[in-house]
């Protein structure tokens, strides 16, 4: 008995059967987009809790960050804060001088002078202080012995609590003209050293310090994206033949570059700001033409002399370069094939 088998595209008469035509309206996707999103009031209501949470630290920022930049504008004033007790009627009752305080910064020998030392600190500081966070925090990494990499990382650590003034004073009675390696060299026959008072080993003395006092700080922020790496990466490698070195240069080393083109953005962008409390301290010691920065011209020519309108334009030229700064790393970050400090 033969059984006749029907295909499902025909019917038993023969005729193809029509198949459903897939629809291309287009205004399917957009009515799911706009079911998908939420009106305000609703996104408040989901995420009230969340925004309460926030609200005191943006009122913070706004008060004490964003609103005194309606200061700037005594940059442009011969201002008197002395005129009245009220900050706001001090303003406007300072008479206006346009462009005069810039001008009289721009032709000022000790602000040129003060801008190089900046600049010199800054990339003496930048070439010094990433490669040995970085070296530092990859050290404390190998360390198999969970209790020993945590002492090493808090004695590392430490000095970060120190203030500049323990600091400078722990450097003194180490390199001071009577410090410890001074009379080391005495007991030798030597003449004593003070690096200290020498305006020649400032810029090296001050990145020594500053590398002395953060570097825990930089190692807590590579020993975190450290931890983000994946094992497997390592297990490969070493299935691959690779050495501790190569697995290094290969697998941990391309795990900190998003990390370290972050930081350098945003050192890029505080270039400017080298230590005001750090030099204030020793810049007496070797003298305004070694130890004169930005921050602290700005206080010595301005604050100090009561020319607040000449210390606020100094300042305001300051902000402006520095985000262009940071401006211009992050453009380079992009093309380099990082985020930087926000997205494209």
């Amino acid at each position: 008995m033969s059984h006749s088998t029907v295909p499902r595209s025909t019917t038993e008469a023969g005729t193809p059967q029509q198949l459903p035509v897939a629809s291309h309206d287009t205004t399917a996707p957009r009515a799911g987009r706009r079911a998908g999103r939420l009106n305000p009031r609703l996104r408040f209501r989901r995420d009230r809790v969340l925004i309460l949470m926030t609200l005191p630290a943006v009122l913070l920022v706004l008060v004490f960050n964003y609103l005194p930049i309606l200061g700037n504008i005594v940059a442009f004033q011969d201002y008197d804060p002395y005129i009245s007790d009220n900050g706001i009627v001090s303003i406007l009752n300072s008479p206006f001088v346009g462009l005069e305080n810039f001008q009289r910064i721009f032709e000022a020998s000790a602000f040129w002078q003060a801008v190089q030392n900046t600049l010199v600190l800054f990339f003496i500081q930048i070439v010094v202080f990433f490669p040995v966070t970085v070296l530092l925090a990859l050290l404390i990494n190998s360390v198999v012995r969970p209790r020993v990499r945590a002492v090493a990382q808090a004695v590392l650590y430490l000095p970060h609590f120190f203030s500049w003034v323990l600091v400078v004073a722990v450097f003194q009675q180490m390199f001071g003209g009577a410090g410890m390696l001074s009379q080391l060299l005495r007991r030798h026959g030597h003449d004593g050293l003070d690096i200290m008072t020498d305006p020649h080993t400032f810029a090296f003395l001050i990145t020594a310090q500053s590398v002395w006092k953060d570097a825990g700080w930089g190692i807590i922020v590579f020993l975190a994206a450290l931890a983000s790496v994946p094992q497997d990466h390592y297990e490969a490698a070493a299935m691959d033949g690779a050495g501790r070195w190569r697995r290094m240069w290969h697998v941990t080393l391309p795990a900190l570059r998003p990390v370290i083109a972050l930081l350098l953005v945003l050192r890029v962008g505080d270039a400017l700001t080298v230590g005001f409390e750090q030099i204030l301290l020793q810049r007496d010691a070797v003298g305004p033409d070694a130890g004169e920065v930005l921050d602290t011209f700005v206080w010595w020519n301005g604050v100090r002399n009561q020319d607040f309108g000449y210390a606020a334009a100094a300042g305001l030229i300051k902000g402006v370069v520095s985000i262009g700064l940071v401006l211009t790393a992050n453009k380079v970050a992009h093309l380099m094939g990082e985020q930087g400090v926000y997205k494209k």
